[in-house]
């Protein structure tokens, strides 16, 4: 996985085949297949690359079919479904070996000025009081932060806390909630694009985890077979996936051996600025 902002960019800068048509590459990694939040956030782009620069995505839904290869490159075929005066609606396919493995429906905007109002950020300590995750993973296994750097470098986490008995979180309404802050570990620059591409790759990568918080377990344990089977995002406001958000994470509901965690992206000041859903596969492993 991108270990840099650097990595992380080029990551996203997708090669343009033909029109409409797409080709990312992929990052040197020991996962065994591709991470979700890489094919959302470079489907995002080849959609964003077919319309006027004019329009700015507001929300992404997307299903991912089947579990992508890392040794070869991900093709991405843009549909063109509407443009109008004010919209534009793309459906982007992510294929590999000639299978659809991942498709999104984007739409776009032409800003203008409306409505307002937005939640609450909760009250939860600054980052700079708070400690990295990655040095929290060294204290408890010097291996897993060795594979946390080694994977996720590009992106830095800080632990808030969860609603785990004992957790930061009260647990009397929510049972299933958890809280870090997060962002893109180096300068992205000033392209509206790539914020919201970051952003959406880094969306993808603990929101799961929140719906397996009362039961003890992690989204990697040995007994769990996990994975997303669908991500959505809205974009409410402007953003750098450079600075610092919190990302506030419910699970409202787990049943039938799948979990539905809802997240919201708050900047320090208390902005809102985007608000996700998934669902995703939490399997326990037939010990038998």
């Amino acid at each position: 996985m991108p270990r840099s902002a650097d990595e992380l960019v080029e990551l996203l800068d997708l090669e343009t085949i033909d029109i409409n048509l797409f080709r990312g590459i992929q990052p040197d990694t020991i996962l065994q297949r591709v991470f979700g939040g890489q094919v959302a956030a470079q489907a995002l782009v080849a959609g964003a690359r077919t319309v006027d620069d004019a329009l700015v995505v507001h929300s992404l839904h997307s299903y991912f079919l089947r579990p992508g290869d890392t040794s070869v490159p991900i093709v991405y075929d843009v549909e063109r479904i509407r443009d109008g005066r004010t919209f534009s609606t793309r459906r982007i396919a992510a294929r590999q070996h000639g299978r659809p493995i991942y498709y999104m429906t984007a739409s776009f905007q032409i800003p203008e000025e409306g409505f307002e109002h937005q939640d609450v950020m909760p009250v939860v300590p600054s980052p700079g009081e708070l400690q990295d995750m990655g040095e929290m993973f060294r204290a408890r296994s010097p291996e897993s932060a060795d594979e946390w750097l080694r994977e996720w470098a590009a992106l830095e986490l800080r632990w808030v806390g969860d609603s785990r008995d004992g957790g930061s979180i009260p647990n009397d309404e929510r049972p299933a909630q958890s809280r870090l802050w997060i962002r893109v570990n180096g300068d992205l620059g000033d392209d509206r694009l790539l914020h919201q591409a970051a952003l959406t790759y880094a969306s993808d990568m603990t929101l799961l985890g929140s719906t397996l918080v009362p039961h003890g377990v992690h989204v990697s344990h040995p007994t769990m077979q996990s994975a997303s089977l669908d991500h959505t995002v809205w974009f409410h406001r402007p953003f750098r996936a450079d600075q610092w958000m919190l990302y506030d994470q419910a699970s409202p509901s787990a049943s039938g051996a799948r979990g539905l965690a809802i997240g919201r992206l708050f900047t320090e000041d208390g902005t809102l600025v985007a608000s996700m859903a998934q669902e995703g596969l939490i399997r326990v492993r037939d010990r038998g």
